[in-house]
């Protein structure tokens, strides 16, 4: 009996929509897995109607996309479902490689202290989807079970859509599409557009296993391990005394008889060594590929998650790369569709997010590489660099089981007002901000929490009674203008000012990882990225650098 039951979620009929067809609404997504509901989320958040097609009526089986990283997290956080996830979800930060049974190499993801959340969380997609269907219910989202999109056809302001029902076929318009239908997207096939890159010839072998083990919760990887040699091996702890684990078998490895129960108890067992008692909930066989289509938007078309880009699971890159498709899609698109912004700033979204997508192929593709190698040479490259890790420090840089997911340094985009004061450390504009811990009204809190969804300005004091008044009324004007920019001010030490959100930096955490002092202020974008920063408060400057974060002034 498995773990989780899974939800049938209630078919409506489409008699509503059908009256006075073709209707048109301002959004649409295909999709509810993981990343078009986020989309969703993300557009109620942003005051948007919005009318959700999946093609099923229940949540994806099996474990499939199980580690979410920091990053992720705080945008679930945003979304409102990051306290669910983390509490379902086993957290962790340390990872460990091993060549045969001795370990070569140990990573720490969150290595200093001061943020909310853990390097990476592991659980099950389809509690991940189930938490989201819930919030996106909750919000308002038009959600329709059991409507599957056969076609699009692009028209010059809108696209339409033809959906089939069990009640029957029909069509509708959309002012802006998400296509978040998975890496065999069906409206990107059937649209002919392209996607490059490689597939890579090996196939591996997932297990969920229901067993109680004392192992810690960790990343475990092994090379050549003496219970499935030369090949590698994956363990992950999962949600509900459910483990994860990722055989290699080869290409030549039939898929249909390796994923057959007799098979695959073997390997677990002699993984196990003992005689562990465990159940196999589920078990698929995958390939991989490291490729994305040219461009992710197609006029009113936008592609987000892996219809847009695939990568091979080492390093989990797919659904947490998705997340940040939506998170930098949402804001830009709310403010196309309510008038506040040009076109243009969603052209912002295609170069930034294949920016990202390509850094996140360079990666994967290097991780798998080491892990299947394509040639001799490569194989004895390889083999050497973890000979050599055993007792050289200079050699585990060159371990790579999986460089894992981090956060997308938007450095080169247009909408960036490049630094005209001096500053140090990573938070430059493009980056997304650092979480630290401070205090509201003598309350604990985290930045991040504090920020999102709409552009702030952190403006650095010593002490509240310290910031200039006559600059009140710029703050005013700021967050009274179309698009509004709200002052915070940050504090080293508690105070409070009227009308404005005071944030006391306790542990000056912040301002070390801000590299900031008395005057410093931080442009923040709805994502949760730096557009801007100075050393002085200008409101000019900051009206500018609002402009151009916003695709309003040439750049």
């Amino acid at each position: 009996m498995g773990t989780y039951t899974y939800p049938t979620f209630a078919y409506r009929g489409p008699q509503d929509l059908m009256a006075g067809a073709p209707q048109r609404k301002p959004l649409i997504v295909i999709g509810a897995g993981p990343v078009g509901l986020a989309a969703a989320i993300d557009a109620r958040l942003q005051g948007l109607e919005v009318l959700l097609f999946d093609e099923v009526d229940s949540v994806s089986f099996g474990s499939r996309a199980v580690c979410y990283a920091k990053r992720a997290l705080e945008i679930l956080d945003r979304l409102g479902v990051g306290d669910t996830v983390v509490e379902q979800g086993v957290s962790w930060n340390v990872g460990r490689t091993f060549l045969r049974e001795d370990e070569v190499y140990r990573f720490n993801l969150v290595p200093d202290a001061g943020h909310k959340r853990p390097g990476m969380i592991n659980l099950q997609q389809y509690h991940l989807e189930e938490a989201l269907v819930r919030r996106a219910e909750a919000l308002g989202v038009d959600l329709r079970w059991k409507y599957q999109v056969v076609s699009v056809q692009p028209l010059d302001d809108s696209a339409r859509v033809s959906v089939e029902t069990p009640d029957g076929p029909f069509e509708i318009d959309a002012d802006w599409l998400i296509v978040a239908d998975g890496a065999r997207s069906h409206v990107r096939r059937q649209l002919g557009l392209d996607i490059e890159g490689h597939v890579f010839k090996d196939r591996f072998l997932i297990a969920d296993v229901v067993m109680k083990a004392d192992f810690p919760a960790e990343r475990w990887f092994w090379f050549d391990p003496p219970f499935h040699p030369n090949q590698s091996v994956l363990l992950h702890k999962q949600s509900d005394n459910v483990w994860r684990i990722d055989f290699q078998l080869g290409w030549d490895a039939d898929p249909e008889e390796e994923k057959k129960p007799e098979n695959v108890l073997p390997r677990v067992k002699a993984m196990l060594g003992d005689e562990r008692g465990f159940e196999l909930e589920w078990a698929s066989i995958y390939t991989f590929q490291c490729r994305r289509m040219k461009n992710f938007r197609h006029g009113r078309l936008l592609f987000v998650g892996d219809a847009a880009h695939q990568v091979s699971p080492f390093g989990a890159r797919g659904a947490n790369s998705g997340f940040q498709d939506t998170d930098d899609l949402l804001w830009k698109l709310a403010l196309v569709i309510k008038g506040l912004a040009p076109e243009a700033l969603l052209d912002s979204y295609d170069v930034d997010r294949t920016y990202a997508a390509d850094e996140n192929i360079r990666n994967s593709t290097r991780s798998t590489d080491f892990i299947t190698p394509k040639s001799a040479v490569s194989k004895l490259f390889r083999n050497a660099a973890l000979e050599l890790a055993r007792t050289q420090p200079f050699a585990r840089k060159l371990v790579n089981s999986g460089r894992l997911s981090v956060p997308a340094f938007l450095v080169q985009s247009a909408l960036n007002t490049p630094d005209s004061d001096p500053f140090e450390g990573d938070m430059v504009p493009g980056a997304p901000m650092d979480d630290a811990p401070i205090a509201i009204n003598g309350q604990g809190a985290w930045l991040l929490d504090q920020l999102g969804s709409r552009f702030q300005l952190l403006a650095f004091t010593d002490r509240v009674e310290r910031f200039d008044p006559a600059l009140l009324g710029e703050v005013k004007a700021l967050s009274a203008a179309a698009i509004p920019v709200e002052v915070v001010l940050v504090t080293a030490h508690a105070g409070e000012m009227s009308g404005v959100t005071v944030l006391h930096d306790h542990d000056g955490l912040m301002a070390q990882r801000l590299d900031a002092r008395p005057g410093t202020c931080y442009l923040t974008r709805p994502d949760q990225h730096v557009a801007a920063r100075w050393r002085r408060f200008d409101a000019a400057a900051v009206r500018a650098a609002l402009a151009r974060a916003t695709a309003q002034r040439a750049v």
